[in-house]
């Protein structure tokens, strides 16, 4: 039985119970959110991971995107990638690989990647395809199945799939007016195969097979958003949400058929926008665990994309989104490279974060609680160790070290809490 399927009979599991644990919350309530598809637990039944809870009430979660691509192939970049984004307190990987051995990485990062691993089978798909008919657009059904098989057969835990791009939507498109019509590179491939093809998006005209295979490994559906906006100008119009409804309606037979849903959102979204976006999702897909990718808050921020993503991310998480894609300073400007992970991944954990204190998340507040009265104490080693890059907060310190051992080299003998603190025992 699915993990859906258990928590429906009142089945309460070691692994829920593990979950529970981490989240301060009663297994019983997280089996019932289970049930009811409004937390997820993405790990497959072929992978040995430590379990995470994606949903209602819990942690906002983070996931970091790797993988290589045709310009930059190498396997041990990746894996450097990997031990950082894990030493920085990642939920969750997806490998995005479009070039080089796809196969190898993605079997590295289930072998070694102690964290929920995700994938785009429609990439790989897609990649077969030109390389053995010249086109993506004579790719099979049965290539794209075929793929997503494998990838759960081999363990991968959550998969993007693109099931909510209908020819509806595509004809909704072509009268838009959008300035970037797709920017979802699986929702491109699909495009592209159901124009040439004149035919309807194999995933979601084929459904049930889908449904299918996840049943079989517990693989978490990640219901894709092919028509997210690329761009400020083309946020929440009618094709992201027609797109939307047509997900929500999967998610329902998703949930039916025992079959975990996360519902993924956009994309480039005006701050004022935000929160509407995430009370739409949620009230479409009946309270579905949200995905969103930042969403970045202006399309200007290139180089500094982390920080436009993080600050969308912070308002979108406050607001009910459950999971948050981040996204690096490459971002829109080539593959990010080791350094790029690091700063993308913490930016996000600090949206991540300030979200889980305006949500009132159990144990959340309390971090910096304890940090001011670290700060209060002038305990270093205490600051240091609540940091979310102690390492950068060591060497930073090191860098131009305080004359006064106790203070920062900011404000030296004038640090105000030093001087509030000798008034005041003066006066006591």
């Amino acid at each position: 039985m699915t993990r859906i399927e258990l928590a429906k009979r009142g089945i309460v599991t070691d692994e829920v119970k593990v979950v529970a644990l981490s989240e301060n919350i009663s297994p019983e309530r997280l089996a019932s959110d289970i049930a009811e598809g409004l937390t997820v637990v993405p790990r497959n039944s072929n992978h040995e991971v430590k379990p995470i809870g994606i949903g209602r009430g819990l942690r906002t979660k983070v996931n970091v995107n790797i993988g290589t691509s045709k310009d930059k192939v190498s396997l041990d970049d990746e894996r450097g990638k990997l031990d950082i984004l894990v030493k920085y307190g990642a939920d969750a990987v997806m490998d995005l690989s479009t070039g080089g051995p796809i196969k190898e990485l993605r079997r590295l990062l289930l072998k070694r990647s102690p964290l929920s691993v995700g994938t785009v089978p429609i990439y790989e798909a897609a990649i077969r395809a030109a390389e053995t008919y010249g086109t993506i657009a004579k790719m099979t059904p049965d290539d794209i199945f075929g793929v997503i098989e494998e990838h759960a057969l081999e363990g991968v835990d959550f998969a993007t799939v693109h099931c909510g791009l209908t020819r509806k939507g595509v004809e909704r498109l072509k009268d838009e007016g959008r300035i970037l019509d797709i920017v979802s590179r699986g929702g491109s491939f699909l495009l592209e195969w159901m124009i040439y093809n004149d035919k309807e998006n194999p995933l979601f005209e084929y459904y049930d097979r889908l449904l299918e295979i996840a049943k079989k490994y517990d693989l978490t559906l990640s219901l894709g958003d092919g028509l997210r906006p690329g761009c400020l100008e083309d946020a929440t119009d009618r094709s992201q949400i027609e797109e939307l409804l047509t997900i929500g309606e999967l998610r329902d037979r998703a949930l039916e058929s025992g079959v975990q849903a996360i519902i993924e959102g956009p994309g480039h979204v005006p701050l004022n926008q935000i929160e509407l976006n995430i009370k739409i999702q949620k009230e479409i897909c009946k309270g579905a665990p949200f995905y969103v990718l930042g969403p970045l808050v202006t399309d200007i921020a290139m180089g500094y994309d982390h920080i436009a993503a993080a600050i969308g991310g912070a308002i979108a998480g406050a607001a009910g989104a459950d999971f948050l894609c981040y996204v690096t300073p490459a971002e829109h400007i080539r593959l990010p490279n080791i350094e790029d992970v690091k700063e993308g991944l913490i930016a996000s954990k600090i949206a991540a974060h300030v979200a889980d204190i305006a949500k009132g998340v159990p144990g959340s507040i309390e971090l910096d609680r304890k940090m001011a009265r670290y700060r209060k104490n002038l305990d270093w080693d205490g600051q240091i160790s609540l940091s979310l890059d102690p390492d950068r907060v060591r060497k930073w310190r090191a860098e131009v070290p305080p004359a006064e051992r106790e203070v920062c080299s900011m404000c030296g003998e004038f640090c105000a809490i030093t001087i509030v603190e000798k008034a005041l025992k003066k006066r006591r």
